[in-house]
């Protein structure tokens, strides 16, 4: 797990530095009055040690410090520090990152072709897991989120024809689980996973044009119900008005007439040429 590595301020050991500087000199001037070669030797190893303990970490990022391959801890505040000396300290960034999976081609649910891609936002937040927990956080990141995205198209249809079942062009439920499931495959290298959404999704185009014309009978039907279940309503209407107020007196053969010739008007794709009838119903 991440810990915090032993730092002090940067600036308090430079003035150490100068320090061991100065007393360096003035040992280097007394040389040639009285043996002091040692003293010098050992001042400007001590400079050379402290020398090695100096960085600087920007603003979202952190530095992980090894001691000879051991991890000593992490020193993530910005600014200039003094750490373990004679460490290796590598840059490791706690920055929103952006990832775009390439439009991945795969079978739906009810396995027809599809072509799918995902945008996913992520961040660092354990750099200890991030540097040793994986070869490489951020191929591991994408790797993952390819996989992510083929599991989650697999699991779900690309258009629901049940009430109830959720489809891949609902994002809202779409993407929270795609989020959920990512999160949970990339928390061995650190990685907070803040949000993933579809951003691409079509049929694939050997059945795009089957597809489109299977929508487009579908859009149909369901208008035509619509315009044929409002056209009964409106002759029910019609009828019961005409009985209220007593217009005129129907038999069922009338009505049957009137039923048919007022859907015909109302269900009719075309404008409807009136014709006027001079003699009556029974010829």
């Amino acid at each position: 797990m991440e810990r915090r590595a032993f730092r002090v301020a940067g600036f308090a050991m430079v003035g150490v530095l100068v320090i061991l500087a100065v007393a360096a000199v003035a040992a280097g001037v007394n040389l040639a009055e009285e043996p002091g070669g040692a003293t010098v030797a050992a001042l400007i190893v001590v400079g050379a040690v402290i020398l090695s303990g100096f960085t600087v970490v920007n603003p979202n990022e952190a530095r992980v410090i090894q001691f000879f391959g051991r991890y000593v801890g992490t020193v993530s505040e910005a600014g200039f520090h003094w750490t373990v000396p004679l460490s290796t300290k590598r840059r490791l960034s706690r920055r929103v990152r952006n990832f775009e999976t390439d439009r991945l081609k795969v079978s739906d649910a009810d396995g027809n072709p599809v072509e799918i891609a995902a945008v996913v936002v992520w961040r660092v937040v354990d750099t200890f897991k991030a540097s040793f927990g994986v070869d490489d956080h951020i191929s591991y990141v994408a790797v993952q989120a390819e996989a992510a995205v083929r599991h989650l198209a697999t699991s779900y249809p690309y258009e629901s024809h049940e009430d109830g079942r959720a489809s891949l062009r609902e994002g809202n439920v779409v993407s929270e689980e795609l989020t959920t499931e990512l999160g949970e495959r990339v928390a061995l290298a650190g990685v907070e996973v803040l949000e993933s959404r579809i951003t691409h999704l079509a049929y694939a185009p050997e059945i795009a044009q089957a597809m489109l014309a299977r929508q487009q009978a579908s859009a149909i039907v369901s208008a035509r119900y619509k315009i044929v279940e409002g056209a009964v309503g409106m002759v029910q209407s019609a009828l019961e008005r005409l009985g209220e107020l007593q217009v005129v007196e129907l038999d069922e053969e009338r009505k049957a007439q009137m039923v048919a010739n007022l859907l015909v008007v109302l269900c009719g794709d075309r404008n409807v040429q009136p014709v006027v009838n001079t003699g009556t119903l029974y010829g």
